[in-house]
């Protein structure tokens, strides 16, 4: 019997399950704030001739972020290869603003 031919999941699933639900709305919008300042990042790096990839703070930064996951029980491979992901877009997007164009996928400002 699946959980549908029961009537829903039960109480306790549908809480925690609501759960996941705000915390995915909620990293969502964090992400949305991390790529509006990166966007100003790059058109600000592209202004001032800078190159998009800055590995000196890359480095710095999955040193901090792996060392916060280890503190908060996350593993600190799986921090370390979410934030390699999102720098990696943030890279796209920096030089797609250096040749002159807008970053891939943004949102033009209100």
């Amino acid at each position: 019997m699946s959980l549908a031919d029961a009537g829903g999941p039960p109480p306790e699933l549908a809480r925690l399950r609501g759960s996941i639900d705000n915390i995915d709305a909620a990293l969502i919008h964090l992400l949305a704030e991390r790529f509006k300042a990166t966007q100003q990042v790059g058109v600000l790096k592209a202004r001032l001739g800078l190159p998009a990839s800055d590995p000196g703070r890359e480095a710095r930064q999955v040193a901090r972020l792996r060392s916060l996951a280890h503190d908060a029980d996350l593993d600190p491979v799986f921090a370390e290869k979410f934030l390699a992901f999102i720098v990696e877009e943030v890279i796209r997007h920096h030089e797609a603003i250096a040749a002159g164009g807008d970053a891939p996928g943004a949102v033009p400002p209100a």
